[in-house]
């Protein structure tokens, strides 16, 4: 089967899940195919090259379709296409294609697999994967664009899952490729978490109604999130998640990045814009106060994490938390995303999270924020954390860690600000508070 190039390159390039839309495509070609059903109607997996002017390529999964003699160049969207995913991963087949082959593998134990398929739906609105959930029971997600490489999702589930972790959504099985022009996870099957609440929404429905008791959830979810660094932290005889000693490079290559990237956004910022008032002038006083915080002493230790944190990688089911997408931020390269780093930084983006809903309450609901709401938010999250967490994963003393937690809020606060002026204008004050707190409160250290 050979693909009209000009209609491939249409369809995937108005995808959602299309990842350079600012690159223009030159080539495109079908790098490799891979049956998965040979009776009617067919349905085949496909890898295939995105070329840019630039010389660069992206490579993207497709599953396509040959029905009554139609040819459909992506046919994800059809319940039964996606069901011979799902059934390959439960016979564990193995696949050969013309460079390379797939793999399907269950995850061994999973009850999930054992019954049959019936409903089938598309989960919409994802901006690099397509989802499908079965049954309100099962997820399957495929991965579009691929990176040579295991996938932090699938590494993480199957880490955490052997370790009996149990605030995820189970891993069931997944797919992968190899041989030919790359080896790469193609996709994932999970548990599907029936009825979670999403943490962000569930955040800004309680907060001014009930916030006593979101704050017991939160303390709940430092617990969670303590309990999976720990795990995290835990197997040493596995050198993808061993824990290591950051070096004084290491430590001197983190300041030195958050440095870079405070004077690029300050040099940058809009002259005589009053939502930036607090802070105009003063990326020097900033970049200061990065260079005090970080003689912190004792860093703790680099351990993979989450990557991506906040309150919309979070469900509340059953009276518990699950923490969800363990993929990393999706901007970020694979071998960045599979990187160890302090366990802090996953903390201070779920801290910039609290700040963003004290005062998204507003914007979005017209409400406003209990006072002092995101400083006790923030406290009792951190003493359910601590409590939980192994203090070895940690820099050693109250202050030291206040010290670090300071230094990653402030990389995320700089990176949020960047993003808000470019594309929500009506939420740059939120970084910019969290950009003047973390000033003051380093000056008053």
């Amino acid at each position: 089967m050979s693909f009209d190039e000009r209609e491939l390159i249409e369809y995937v390039t108005s995808r959602r899940w299309y990842g350079a839309k600012s690159r223009t495509v030159a080539h495109s070609r079908l790098l490799d195919s891979v049956v998965l059903r040979a009776a009617e109607p067919h349905f085949a997996l496909a890898l295939v090259e995105m070329r840019y002017e630039t010389g660069a390529h992206d490579i993207y999964q497709l599953v396509y379709a040959l029905r009554d003699d139609r040819f459909e160049v992506d046919a994800l969207d059809d319940p039964a296409a996606a069901r011979e995913l799902v059934h390959a991963m439960r016979s564990g087949l193995t696949l050969q294609g013309v460079e390379g082959l797939i793999e399907f593998r269950p995850l061994e134990g999973f009850a999930g697999l054992g019954r049959e398929l019936m409903d089938a739906r598309a989960v919409g609105a994802e901006q690099s994967n397509t989802s499908v959930v079965f049954d309100d029971e099962l997820i399957l997600k495929v991965f579009r664009r691929l990176e040579p490489g295991i996938n932090p999702e699938l590494e993480m589930l199957r880490f955490l899952t052997e370790h009996e972790f149990a605030n995820i959504a189970a891993l069931g099985g997944w797919y992968a490729y190899s041989g030919g022009p790359l080896g790469a996870t193609l996709g994932i099957l999970q548990e599907f978490v029936r009825d979670g609440l999403d943490g962000w929404e569930l955040a800004l429905d309680e907060i001014c109604d009930s916030p006593e008791a979101f704050d017991e959830r939160l303390h709940r979810l430092g617990e969670v999130t303590g309990a999976m660094h720990t795990v995290l932290g835990s197997d040493s005889n596995d050198p993808a998640f061993a824990p290591e000693t950051p070096s004084v490079e290491a430590l001197a290559l983190l300041t030195a990045t958050v440095d870079e990237e405070i004077e690029r956004v300050f040099l940058t910022l809009p002259e005589n814009d009053e939502r930036l008032a607090p802070i105009a002038g003063r990326g020097e006083e900033v970049r200061e106060q990065l260079r005090l915080l970080t003689h912190a002493g004792s860093a703790g230790k680099a351990i993979r994490t989450h990557g991506d944190y906040h309150l919309g990688q979070t469900l509340w089911s059953e009276g518990d938390w699950v923490i969800l997408d363990f993929e990393g931020e999706p901007a970020r390269s694979l071998t960045e995303r599979r990187r160890k780093r302090s366990p802090l930084r996953d903390v201070a983006g779920m801290l910039r999270s609290f700040a963003y809903v004290a005062s998204a309450v507003e914007l979005l609901r017209g409400q406003r924020a209990p006072q002092g709401w995101e400083e006790r938010a923030r406290a009792r999250f951190l003493e359910g954390y601590l409590a939980t967490v192994d203090p070895v994963l940690l820099p050693s003393g109250h202050v030291a860690i206040e010290r670090m937690l300071a230094v990653y809020e402030l990389e995320k606060a700089v990176y949020e600000l960047q993003y808000e002026l470019n594309n929500r204008p009506d939420w740059v004050a939120i970084p910019v508070a969290g950009i003047q707190r973390l000033i003051e409160t380093a000056a008053a250290a």
